[in-house]
């Protein structure tokens, strides 16, 4: 059985909820509060942070790293297209991801700018998907999961609107008749 180590309020956990969701894997969940972190966790990630995938006494830390384990382990249905240069586009926008979450924590602590940065971050995003219909191409992918946590608590939480972003908003709208989404859309509700 995989152990997910986990917190509710986490977006990087929520990637990986979401791609478990999305393969159908069977997972016991031990959530951590992260005001006040077990020592042990710190065994299975010397930086304490969630979410970490155990299985087999086998730790595997970091969100981004967890995903692709995911995807290799069980391939269906998949979440990285056929081809490697399309595989290669998702991993640089989970790379990137920095660009979405940097502004999202900026706005989160009300920092100066910060809804001038993130409302540009946005834009970018808007951008991409007045091109495509998911963010890496024609597919729903594994970055689309990457960049969803984030969106969902902006809105939930921080109350941010995307009137202003109509792709943007159609996006999520699909993305979150999806029941892998759809359910962390009601966790972050219940936030």
């Amino acid at each position: 059985m995989i152990t997910l180590y986990d917190a509710a309020r986490c977006p990087y956990c929520a990637r990986v909820r979401i791609v478990l969701a999305e393969k159908g894997v069977e997972v016991e969940v031990v959530e951590i509060d992260l005001q006040d972190r077990p020592a042990w966790l710190y065994e299975k990630n010397p930086a304490g942070r969630v979410p970490v995938l155990e299985e087999d006494g086998w730790a595997l830390p970091e969100s981004a790293v967890i995903m692709e384990f995911l995807e290799e382990r069980y391939p269906e249905p998949p979440l990285l297209p056929r081809d490697p240069a399309d595989r290669a586009f998702v991993r640089l926008l989970i790379h990137r991801d920095d660009e979405l979450t940097g502004p999202y924590y900026a706005l989160r602590r009300g920092a100066d700018e910060a809804a001038g940065r993130f409302e540009a971050a946005l834009a970018r995003l808007e951008r991409a998907l007045g091109e495509r219909p998911y963010l890496a191409g024609p597919e729903y992918s594994l970055a689309d999961i990457a960049y969803v946590p984030w969106l969902l608590r902006a809105r939930a939480q921080l109350g941010v609107q995307l009137d202003g972003f109509p792709a943007l908003g159609d996006w999520l709208r699909r993305l979150e008749q999806r029941p892998a989404v759809a359910a962390e859309a009601a966790i972050v509700a219940a936030l």
